[in-house]
């Protein structure tokens, strides 16, 4: 990309901590956009590269550039008490 054509984007992640350590990482704007990291900090940079790759992607076969909605979905966690 062009510099003159650049933009600034934001990308929410989602970071699934593993049982066996590390984290996988999921893009919900970029359905399919999924990698992994060790620690946090790689499972960012996994990420960033993740959806570099994505967008680069979506530009070589000439697709739009999806834009993250403006509205943030609230993410909380429910405590249930399941029955054996």
């Amino acid at each position: 990309m062009k510099a003159s054509q650049q933009s600034v984007r934001r990308y929410s992640v989602a970071l699934h901590p593993e049982p066996e350590g590390g984290y996988t990482v999921t893009v919900p704007t970029l359905p399919g956009c999924v990698t992994y990291g060790k620690t946090y900090k790689e499972a960012l940079r996994m990420a960033n590269d993740a959806i570099e790759g994505y967008l680069s992607s979506l530009q070589k076969h000439g697709e739009p550039i999806p834009r993250e909605s403006t509205t943030q979905p609230l993410v909380t966690s429910l405590t249930l008490q399941v029955r054996p």
